[in-house]
């Protein structure tokens, strides 16, 4: 019972904040997601993820395990999804990028945060850093048939990552002034982040809802199967193979939804995995949690 309401306080308040973007805009009421997105991504994100690698106290080997457990359990899984799609006989344009890649960001460095504290953000960055790297690259490239490198290299996030990285690894600390600032800037990354997540999600019109669902639940299982099976490979501790789990087994990301319309893609079937997954998420992760809290504690 004491583990039921300790998950239940943990997972409420992300799918809460969700709830009220999602209620938002079925009221009618505007919200500039183009503005919001950008101020996140641009400086509240990069401002919370560079002061939280400067603070961390995580030793370098363990962030340099836990990036070589993700970049492991991102080719596994996408080994596995390419299977499955071509098995199902299925668009691998459409379908490909969005059951490899989850949505580490809105929901699952919140969860990292809330379930772990600062070391399980910490730990988290990891895998979305990896994700973001590969979704940008051979993420895009599955989807239009072409990566984006530069972009990659643009993206405020990596400098961010990049450089916390070099001050983790140095020791060094900014003037508390600047680092005042960046928290006060980072605060507002996970509720807006959240907030713009239920926001996008009620927008959707999803398409092939059946399809949409027996694929969240096969991407559900093989992230989990694969996360554990990797993280007890790579002989990580309980928190950082809870963390990586977690982050694999994230729900289709509403980016996925954006590129597969960008690029001349099936976006309606990807808007379906996209609020079907997302959906499930709220039995899905909480479960996790249930299961690796415990022996994270």
């Amino acid at each position: 019972m004491n583990l039921a309401l300790t998950v239940i306080q943990i997972a409420a308040p992300v799918f809460l904040l969700a709830a009220i973007g999602f209620t938002w805009i079925r009221l009618g009421f505007e919200y500039r997601t183009e503005f919001v997105t950008r101020l996140a991504m641009s400086v509240s994100l990069p401002a919370l993820v560079f002061v939280a690698l400067m603070n961390t106290e995580i030793e370098p080997q363990d962030l340099a395990r836990i990036s070589l457990a993700s970049l492991a359990g991102y080719g596994i899984i996408t080994v596995i999804i390419f299977g499955i799609v071509r098995g199902l006989g299925l668009d691998s344009r459409t379908f490909l990028a969005p059951l490899i890649f989850g949505n580490t960001g809105n929901l699952g460095l919140p969860l990292a945060l809330f379930a772990f504290g600062q070391e399980g953000f910490g730990y988290a960055l990891v895998p979305f850093a990896v994700m973001m790297l590969l979704s940008f690259s051979i993420g895009i490239w599955m989807v239009a048939g072409r990566g984006s490198l530069g972009r990659i290299i643009r993206e405020p996030l990596i400098g961010a990552l990049f450089l916390g990285t070099l001050f983790l690894w140095q020791g060094w600390k900014t003037p508390l002034f600047v680092t005042n600032t960046l928290e006060l800037l980072g605060q507002i990354a996970i509720p807006v982040m959240l907030i713009t997540l239920g926001v996008a999600v009620a927008r959707l019109k999803p398409g092939q809802i059946r399809l949409a669902f027996g694929l969240s639940i096969v991407k559900f299982i093989v992230c989990v199967a694969v996360g554990v099976a990797v993280g007890v490979w790579f002989d990580l501790a309980a928190m950082p193979l809870a963390v990586l789990t977690l982050q694999l087994a994230t729900p289709v990301a509403v980016t996925s939804y954006l590129l597969a319309e960008k690029f001349g893609a099936d976006a309606q079937s990807v808007a379906g995995m996209v609020v079907v997954s997302t959906l499930l998420s709220v039995v899905g992760l909480p479960l996790i949690l249930a299961f690796t809290l415990p022996a994270s504690m």
